[in-house]
């Protein structure tokens, strides 16, 4: 039978979500407690997508298919008895066998939080310590030009190819609250550093160091090139995954 599986990850200690050998991965840790779990069988899990190295997860999904009879409250038990203390599922659900948890996502919401105050190291791994001001104004205005359905390949890796880099983002915010920034971007999906490296087009932004046209023009050239940096993996939360 099939189960959906909502969990939670502090990325700090990993080496991103998929399974790699000789790295501490999250998918490891999940397939190697429901192996134990489905009667030693191999059991392999599904995701929603994938987290980098150092990416947090309030709210992931995968999909899972098992062979025991277990009821969802005992699975969900015996999982996070098995499971190190920076994974914790959240609920466990017997679902249709069609289900698929990567293809038939319809939204993320992801939460990038930084820090513009004074450096704080019990947050070091959570928020991005970036420790400057930014104009927060000039931000508000142009995060809005993510907005829609756009080719999104000037905010991906130069070595990721594939044949489609359009996504549709359906809405993008910044909130500041005691000078911790938060933006947030929720979408159909998106791509490998593809959040990471808008925030860090953002940050050039709010430095002043790009003007407001850059938005359309990076997107518009397709092209990653060296205009701004990716910003730094802590700060990234996936914070929810809607189906």
């Amino acid at each position: 039978m099939r189960a959906m599986i909502t969990f939670s990850y502090d990325g700090t200690n990993f080496h991103g979500f998929e399974r790699q050998p000789d790295y501490r991965t999250i998918q490891e840790e999940m397939e190697n407690v429901l192996k134990y779990i489905n009667n030693d069988q191999n059991t392999f899990i599904i995701a929603s997508g994938r987290t980098d190295k150092g990416v947090h997860a309030i709210n992931q999904v995968c999909h899972v298919d098992i062979n025991v009879n277990i009821t969802e409250y005992k699975l969900k038990r015996a999982i996070n008895s098995l499971l190190p203390e920076d994974i914790h599922v959240i609920s466990t659900k017997f679902i249709e066998d069609d289900f698929h948890a990567r293809y038939m996502v319809k939204e993320k919401i992801y939460e990038y939080k930084l820090n513009m105050g004074e450096y704080n190291p019990c947050d070091r791994n959570y928020i991005y310590q970036f420790n400057r001001e930014l104009d927060i104004n000039k931000i508000e205005k142009v995060i809005k030009y993510f907005i829609g359905v756009h080719d999104f390949k000037a905010f991906t890796p130069n070595k990721d190819k594939r044949e489609n880099y359009v996504r549709e983002i359906y809405d993008a915010s910044i909130k500041v609250n005691d000078n911790i920034v938060t933006f947030t971007f929720r979408g159909n999906g998106f791509i490998k550093y593809q959040i990471r490296n808008m925030v860090g087009l953002l940050i050039e932004i709010g430095l002043h160091r790009k003007d407001e046209s850059s938005v359309l023009e990076i997107l518009e050239s397709k092209n990653r090139s060296n205009h701004f940096r990716t910003s730094h993996p802590e700060g990234l939360y996936l914070k929810e995954v809607i189906y």
